[in-house]
């Protein structure tokens, strides 16, 4: 897995992993549950990622590329 974004906002990350998977590319976000429930956490380790499998990296910027 690759981490493709990092952000302190759940939503944020939630709208992040929608327009992947619209696209086509599975994504993840190991850090869902603790950032629902720990927030303080969230925030001291970084942020909330959104990760996708290594093969699916290059097109998920490239999704991400045209959001920005």
């Amino acid at each position: 897995m690759v981490t493709i974004a990092t952000t302190f906002l759940l939503d944020e990350a939630l709208v992040i992993r929608s327009a992947l998977e619209g696209s086509g590319i599975p994504a993840f976000i190991p850090d869902e549950f603790m950032a629902q429930n720990e927030l303080p956490a969230i925030t001291a380790s970084g942020g909330v990622r959104v990760q996708v499998a290594d093969e699916n990296a290059e097109a998920a910027r490239r999704v991400l590329a045209a959001f920005k």
